[in-house]
């Protein structure tokens, strides 16, 4: 196939027939101005106010967990989670290749090393079958913990990540997990409103990190959460992300090392009347997605749908192309005809500074990298 121009006309047709389509566009249809000016009026405009402690509790609900904590953005919840689930310098945590660049850079943050394991082709994410043929070839199993027998070094973590909002397996990676005594994170910064058999992503894992970037399903401009089922580890990553400050009536008393990495009253303002319209928004992208999957059914095209017992937040929509060759025909005339589209981001072993990273034969991320293209998929 070489000619898109149906494609072209029926994603601005979906899209109100704009000059220029964007990938995804923030919707501001609620409270937002409300509660900001809310928070203006109230002085309150910095890291302490109501709205943050709304925005956490709404988080809780959302994400049926019983604490989360607001931070400053989605790269701040993984690299805090890491270290609140034990993640120590010189530890190595395994993830997947096929991400976006801040999954892989937190783990850096943390002084921890990433190992690549290849991903599923039905969710695009971290597969176990993978990660326990890694397991079983290259670690061994010690009293307290994983080891890798490459690098002596211990295998402390695995970070999945929920790519464009379709969950991975989780049950059989927490098996894996479990048998092999390493903590799972769920990157869910992509996933906000999925479910996994019913349950939230985000909430499975020991625990969960979301963003709310300017191009989320919520944003408040820049924004991340922490989110876990532990309480004592939420009360730990509160007190983490704000400077480890000892509560006093006015001593200023820091009592080992912490991060300012505090969501300001502003931004959660915003957050919590994004997060007020979040099922209006799922609906609507829901809708989308089904008239993508109807359209693309005869076009020689695969767009990619949510995999049995999850139910997919479809953040950003995403097409299969037949190879390569027709992949970078697809981008070029999109974006020339003012369709925003992307690719899927570049494996990450082939960034200069994650080039040396053990991983495995990557087979469906290789695959899956000269295929997917996400196509506009803003709320309508």
């Amino acid at each position: 196939m070489s000619d898109f121009n149906s494609v072209i006309s029926f994603i601005k047709e979906q899209h109100n027939n704009q000059e220029f389509t964007p990938l995804h566009a923030p919707v501001f249809n609620g409270n937002e101005k409300k509660y900001l000016l809310d928070t203006i009026d109230s002085t309150f405009v910095s890291s302490v106010g109501a709205y943050v402690d709304r925005f956490e509790a709404m988080m809780c609900a959302t994400s049926q967990t019983k604490k989360a904590v607001a931070v400053v953005n989605g790269t701040a919840a993984i690299q805090v989670s890491l270290r609140l689930a034990g993640v120590k310098e010189g530890d190595e945590v395994i993830t997947q290749a096929l991400t976006f660049i801040a999954t892989v850079n937190a783990i850096l943050y943390n002084g921890a090393s990433p190992i690549f394991v290849d991903v599923d082709l039905d969710t695009m994410g971290l597969s176990p079958k993978a990660l326990e043929s890694f397991l079983i070839d290259n670690a061994e199993l010690r009293e307290d913990g994983a080891y890798n027998k490459k690098t002596g070094k211990k295998i402390s973590a695995c970070l999945p990540m929920h790519t464009f909002g379709f969950p991975v397996h989780l049950d059989e990676l927490m098996l894996v997990c479990n048998n092999w005594k390493i903590a799972l994170i769920e990157d869910a910064a992509e996933s906000l409103g999925s479910t996994y058999k019913g349950r939230p992503t985000g909430s499975i894992g020991k625990l969960g990190a979301f963003s709310f970037n300017g191009n989320k399903i919520v944003t408040c401009g820049g924004g991340g959460a922490i989110v876990t089922n532990d309480e004592e580890m939420g009360i730990r990553g509160k007190y983490l992300t704000t400077t480890a400050k000892v509560p006093h009536a006015y001593e200023f008393v820091h009592d080992e090392l912490g991060y300012n990495f505090r969501m300001p009253n502003l931004n959660a303002a915003l957050a919590c009347a994004q997060l007020e319209q979040l099922d209006a928004f799922l609906e609507n992208k829901r809708s989308l997605a089904k008239q993508y999957q109807s359209f693309f059914t005869d076009k020689g095209i695969k767009f990619r749908t949510e995999t049995p017992d999850t139910k997919a937040n479809y953040w950003l929509m995403c097409v299969e192309l037949e190879n390569k060759q027709e992949r970078e025909l697809f981008l070029s005339e999109t974006n020339s005809n003012g369709v925003m589209t992307r690719p899927i981001w570049q494996l990450m072993f082939r960034l200069p500074m994650y080039a040396n990273c053990q991983r495995d034969g990557q087979q469906n991320a290789l695959f899956l990298e000269e295929r997917i293209v996400n196509i506009p998929s803003s709320v309508r």
